[in-house]
């Protein structure tokens, strides 16, 4: 894998001295929409979301070397975040068409790489949701999608960072030991065909392969995966790409976060940080809306930086440097 020099600038503005990309994630918006609607009867204002997200930024990017954010409600946090981190952007609208099995990609329409550049953007992120064993016309349009933005990206010299989330058309609910048992091929698959060249693509955002909650000795229910069965899947996802990678917290704890990358050090897994979100600063939601601003900070300066410090201690002794591949 070879960088421009641009692009080399850009990549380590948004990792750390020693290459590992320790990313707080809060480009959320359906999603953080939905969380704020659980404290409160009122619709989520664009006020409420924007504030929140500066106050996570001015919390918690002291401790990250990067953070994501999304250009219609993260621009104010983007201008509050530390000197010192570096800012991907988000292209994606967020969501997708529920109505179809497709979940077809769509760019903000307002937006464009060179744009997010100008916004002061290090690197700009886009989310696919993709079925390796899906339609193959429905593929073939997202692969198209991918190609131009790729192409965008190398027009602008920025680095690109593709987000893949797995799913199966065919089984809905991806919590789902149905879902564990096939995600290995999904995820790791998925990683193989958008490694190609062709999409210009120069760090993947990937899921783990498997889910942890179905692994011998993690969940307290069935098991879907013996350990080395699960360690295997680490292996192969080592195997299915030349490009850097990185994972997703996916929501989950950030207890079972730190020990799943763990996990997936031991197994042979040579990832190259994390773009960590809600394992995060999923708390500070509901006290943000019920106790107010200085009671959300409180529990960022404690709680919050303690998850963030905490991740950044399993990654110095679990990820490897992107700057080897």
């Amino acid at each position: 894998m070879v960088l421009t020099e641009n692009k080399r600038l850009f990549m380590e503005k948004v990792s750390d001295k020693s290459g590992i990309i320790s990313a707080l994630a809060f480009d959320q918006r359906g999603a953080l929409k939905k969380m704020m609607r659980q404290y409160q009867t009122e619709e989520p204002s664009v006020e409420q979301i924007e504030r929140l997200k500066v106050i996570v930024s001015e919390e918690l990017t002291q401790f990250a070397s990067s953070i994501l954010l999304d250009p219609e409600y993260g621009l104010p946090a983007a201008k509050s975040r530390h000197a010192e981190s570096g800012l991907l952007l988000a292209y994606e609208k967020t969501g997708y068409d529920a109505s179809t099995t497709s979940r077809l990609p769509d760019c903000l329409v307002e937006w464009s790489a060179k744009r997010l550049k100008e916004e002061g953007a290090d690197a700009v992120k886009f989310l696919l949701y993709y079925d390796v064993d899906g339609d193959p016309y429905v593929n073939l349009q997202k692969q198209a999608y991918i190609e131009r933005i790729g192409s965008e990206c190398k027009a602008e010299d920025i680095p690109f960072f593709l987000e893949i989330l797995s799913y199966d058309e065919k089984i809905e609910d991806n919590s789902s030991i149905g879902f564990a048992r096939v995600k290995p091929r999904k995820v790791n698959e998925a990683m193989r065909v958008f490694s190609d060249e062709r999409f210009g693509i120069d760090v993947l955002k990937v899921e783990v392969p498997v889910n942890m909650n179905f692994v011998e000795g993690f969940g307290n229910g069935e098991v879907a995966y013996t350990k080395e069965e699960a360690a295997q899947y680490f292996r192969d996802q080592e195997a299915s790409t030349h490009l850097p990678y990185i994972y997703l917290s996916a929501g989950v704890s950030a207890q079972l976060f730190q020990d799943t990358l763990v996990f997936a050090s031991e197994s042979g897994a040579k990832f190259n940080g994390v773009l960590c979100g809600r394992a995060t600063w999923a708390g500070s939601v509901k006290i943000f809306i019920e106790e107010g601003e200085e009671a959300a900070r409180q529990w960022l300066r404690t709680v919050g930086s303690e998850n963030i410090e905490s991740l950044n201690r399993v990654l110095e002794t679990s990820a490897t440097s992107w700057k080897q591949k």
